[in-house]
Formats: C-alpha cells, sequence, structure tokens
C-alpha cells in the first residue's frame, strides 16, 4: 500500500520557504510536486525542501528535483541519502541531514 503525497508550504522565521514533503513520490504523483515547486515563492532565498518524511522516490521524482536544482536546497533522511548520492543530485544541490 502507498502512503500519499502530502505537502505543506511555510516560511521559516528568517524568511526562506518550506516545502514539506511526505509520503511517496513516483510518477503518479511527481507531476503534483513538480507543480509546487515551479509556485513557490522564493524571493531571494532558496527554496528549502524538507523530504525526511519521504518513504519513497523512484526517477519521476528525481528528475523533478533536478529540474528544480538551482533554485532549492534539500533535507534528506537515512532512507533517501543512497539515492541522492548514486543519482548525483548531492553534486547540484545542497542536501541537508545526510551523513558524510
Amino acid at each position: 500500500m502507498t502512503t500519499p503525497l502530502t505537502m505543506a508550504p511555510s516560511r521559516r522565521p528568517d524568511g526562506t520557504p518550506v516545502l514539506t514533503v511526505s509520503g511517496e513520490i513516483d510518477m503518479s504523483n511527481a507531476g503534483e510536486l513538480d507543480s509546487a515547486l515551479s509556485g513557490a515563492s522564493v524571493e531571494g532565498h532558496a527554496l528549502l525542501v524538507d523530504l525526511s518524511e519521504v518513504e519513497y522516490l523512484d526517477s519521476a521524482g528525481l528528475t523533478v528535483l533536478f529540474a528544480h536544482a538551482p533554485r532549492i536546497e534539500l533535507v534528506a533522511n537515512d532512507l533517501l541519502a543512497p539515492v541522492l548520492t548514486i543519482s548525483g543530485l548531492v553534486q547540484v544541490t545542497t542536501v541537508h541531514g545526510m551523513e558524510s
């Protein structure tokens, strides 16, 4: 059984925009993630995309993240760390929360 994708926009006290994402990101909902990232107002800040509650990320989700890499930073969990590393995403955007 899949966990539905949920996304919640917010802002940190310093004005940094945050998109908290949870559930599973796959080809059935990658377009929703793309729309949320495209529609986020960043106003001089990188958009912080918190993926710490994401349980699954497939190539469609990675494609979306790569497309937005110049304007986002990611917060990852240990489950996603190998996927982000092997894909090369860690080389094109800042990723927080991964063990070195």
